[in-house]
């Protein structure tokens, strides 16, 4: 899928969602975890463009931003761990 496509897609669908608004419960809890995947990717992209200095790469894929995006900086941090010491 194209990287612009996707943005402007998820761009689109906030901007619906507040000229809309959300009146039923399941389109908050989705707007609400649809925000903690972007923030978990942006975490993540973050990570790799400092850890790159250290060698410390973590691939954006499905599994790795719903870690990072439901688990926050911890986890960010576990990845990284895991990275670090295990792989």
């Amino acid at each position: 899928m194209n990287s612009t496509l996707f943005i402007g897609t998820i761009v689109g669908l906030i901007i619906l969602l507040f000229i809309v608004g959300a009146p039923v419960k399941p389109m908050k809890h989705i707007g609400k975890a649809t925000m903690k995947l972007g923030i978990g990717a942006l975490l993540l992209f973050f990570l790799n463009v400092f850890g790159g200095a250290v060698g410390l790469h973590i691939p954006i894929n499905l599994f790795t931003v719903l870690v990072s995006g439901f688990l926050g900086i911890f986890g960010v941090g576990s990845l990284a761990a895991i990275h670090l010491f295990i792989l």
